[in-house]
């Protein structure tokens, strides 16, 4: 099994070894993420992508600051359109338009029996963004939705590891970086442990 693991920064690598598996860097951004993850795909044609990464959580979910998590939906949560009565995504707007509206991607390779904690996540350019809807979200990022997207129209099995370095909360700025790029590497290895054994069998 040819294993490509991206993160969005080389900090968030700097604790992954694995032999065999090809790392590579998508950037920070749904623009930067979306393209270099094709970039990447089609440069080592890999059988399973891996995103590992750190994220926020929202004060309405049930996980917290150390936890890892595979997510299974991203929602493009910053796409639409700001007038007099606030923020309105592309999905609930009626536009005499004909375009896919679809703000949600949902991941189709996870199975029941993963031993994960599965998380619905909001990708975003502007993290921490007042206005976007957390109503059933988890967790946030700024990478995750164009990495599905990429992933999807390249054909490619994928699945993205996030752990929780940080509360979406302007007043709290201790993010915990060391603890949560080890606790995500170590999701990411226990996620490829789980495919390979998956593939062997």
């Amino acid at each position: 099994m040819k294993t490509l693991v991206i993160f969005p920064t080389r900090d968030e690598s700097k604790y992954f070894e694995r032999e065999g598996a090809v790392v590579g860097f998508c950037e920070v951004g749904l623009i930067a993420s979306t393209y270099n993850t094709s970039r990447l795909i089609k440069e080592h044609t890999p059988d399973v992508v891996i995103m590992g990464g750190i994220a926020g959580v929202y004060k309405t979910s049930p996980y917290k600051i150390g936890d890892v998590t595979l997510v299974s939906k991203e929602r493009i949560a910053d796409l639409g359109f700001f007038n007099e009565k606030g923020f309105k995504d592309f999905s609930k707007m009626a536009l005499d338009m004909s375009f896919d509206r679809n703000i949600d991607l949902v991941c189709p390779h996870i199975k029941e029996d993963m031993p994960f904690k599965l998380a619905v996540s909001n990708s975003m350019n502007c993290a921490m963004a007042p206005f976007v809807d957390i109503e059933g979200v988890d967790i946030e990022n700024m990478e995750g939705a164009g990495f599905f997207y990429a992933c999807e129209k390249e054909g490619v099995k994928y699945f993205e590891v996030r752990s929780i370095s940080n509360k979406v909360d302007f007043k709290h700025d201790n993010w915990d970086y060391e603890t949560s790029i080890r606790i995500m590497t170590k999701g990411v290895n226990d996620l490829i442990d789980y495919l390979e054994n998956e593939n062997n069998n």
